[in-house]
């Protein structure tokens, strides 16, 4: 954590987990960021759209999972489910009127989730690197035969970090059996909100193909798949968050003409 960074309030939910988030005050539609796997609310998109919004007056809101950066748990005892929930909570305790979630990785996969628990809420939403089903078509689906039998032998595998800056994961089988009754790809998703999508094309963790397939599964025609010729799965250097500000910027100014 950034010493330099002001510290976070505390959502306080009814299980006992402590959620950490930071809440800009500011009009409708709001935004809600949605961090990645094993990712945090101190990263550079999500500060971005918050100095971002901050400008254009939209209200904001960032927060960690349970397990992830400033809020309690443990990660590896944490589930698509458990992580839901943290994010249905924060976006009905925390917030209030229309608000556009914005999803990377693992969050495009939340924000989905979401969006289909809560559809009077949620106005827009924005999607990068999106990879909902991950843990179903990206992760089981890769095991080989030796992994797969150490997972049910050990309750979880190590799995190597594809960005190459870290150590490798734990991925335990609690959290692929929960993730299967997450999955949203396989029948029409009921959506009908705007939605719109930024993918790289070098992505090597997340195929820009999973992008395809939300646009082909889900109810809304408002949607839009930008494909970045260059981009790489973080999507985090100047071009693609000025990318990334450009988008939600549209997108805002779409909903807020709507609504007037």
């Amino acid at each position: 954590m950034d010493e330099s960074l002001p510290a976070p309030s505390i959502l306080s939910r009814d299980n006992g987990a402590s959620i950490a988030y930071h809440l800009t005050p500011g009009k409708h539609p709001g935004v809600i960021f949605m961090t990645g796997f094993k990712s945090d609310m101190t990263g550079g998109k999500a500060l971005a759209l918050e100095d971002f919004c901050r400008v254009r007056g939209n209200a904001f809101l960032r927060f960690d999972y349970q397990g992830h950066g400033q809020s309690s748990g443990d990660f590896n005892e944490g589930t698509i489910g458990e992580w839901l929930s943290d994010a249905i909570d924060a976006l009905d305790q925390l917030t209030d009127g229309p608000q556009v979630l914005v999803g990377s990785s693992m969050g495009g996969w939340m924000m989905l989730l979401v969006a289909r628990a809560r559809p009077r809420r949620v106005a827009g939403l924005l999607g990068l690197a999106s990879a909902p089903d991950f843990t179903e078509d990206l992760i089981l689906a890769e095991l080989s035969d030796a992994q797969k039998t150490e997972l049910n032998a050990n309750g979880g595998v190590l799995i190597p970090n594809g960005h190459g800056d870290g150590e490798p994961y734990r991925i335990n089988k609690t959290l692929l059996d929960e993730g299967a009754k997450q999955l949203l790809l396989r029948e029409p998703l009921k959506l009908n909100c705007p939605i719109r999508l930024i993918h790289g094309i070098d992505d090597t963790d997340v195929p820009w193909s999973t992008s395809m397939r939300i646009m082909e599964t889900v109810t809304s025609t408002d949607v839009e798949v930008t494909l970045v010729k260059a981009g790489e799965h973080r999507l985090s250097e100047d071009l693609d968050l000025d990318r990334l500000r450009r988008t939600l910027g549209a997108l805002l100014d779409h909903l807020e003409n709507s609504a007037s």
